[in-house]
């Protein structure tokens, strides 16, 4: 039984990493594939940890190589799943989980129709921006290129399975788990322990 791929995009600002690293303090068997990225670490960043941090030659010549599953310019930047951080692992049986973006999601839905795709949103546009502004990792332009961005990206979240508003942390945090374990508890029920019930049942 191969294992399921979840998806979670956002704008930035909407708390989707803080959220995703909750999830998977409280879920077992779920792992996060850490993406590629042409950027410098921000302060605080560990590289293996948060992102591949490698350069932008470097980033191309695995694009090449063919070596991504998705990859796309995100904020000037570009950033991508390797192909060897997902394939492998759902095979075996593992359920993986990628955040990344709306553009990222949608390549990945066109690959594995059948993956679980979660959009966050902050609960208000002053919201976003305060929470942007609190990280104090961004220059004030960047900031206003972020915000812009939400623009462009907010509309595509029509395009998700499930939408998830970050207003309670705790309350979030909830709905992802929800998600994890419906799709687990919907695929478990076609497992091989099931069936076995069944025709024990039916003997």
């Amino acid at each position: 039984m191969t294992g399921s791929l979840f998806v979670v995009a956002a704008p930035s600002g909407s708390g989707k990493t803080s959220l995703v690293k909750a999830l998977l303090a409280r879920e077992t068997g779920i792992q996060l594939s850490v993406s590629y990225t042409s950027r410098a670490p921000r302060p605080g960043e560990v590289d293996g940890v948060h992102y591949h941090f490698v350069s932008r030659a470097e980033f191309e010549a695995m694009v090449a190589r063919g070596e991504f599953f998705e990859h796309f310019i995100v904020h000037g930047d570009l950033k991508g799943t390797a192909r060897q951080a997902v394939n492998p692992i759902l095979a075996a049986g593992r359920d993986v989980l990628l955040e990344i973006d709306w553009q990222g999601a949608r390549k990945v839905r066109e690959q594995v129709p059948e993956c679980v795709s979660v959009f966050i949103l902050p609960p208000s546009r002053a919201e976003l921006e305060r929470r942007l502004r609190s990280r104090a990792q961004d220059d004030e332009a960047t900031i206003g290129r972020r915000l812009a961005d939400s623009r462009i990206e907010i509309p595509h979240w029509t395009e998700f399975d499930h939408v998830v508003v970050n207003d309670r942390f705790e309350d979030a945090v909830e709905d992802l788990v929800a998600i994890v374990r419906a799709r687990r508890s919907r695929r478990e029920l076609r497992g091989p322990a099931v069936e076995a019930l069944v025709r024990e049942l039916l003997a």
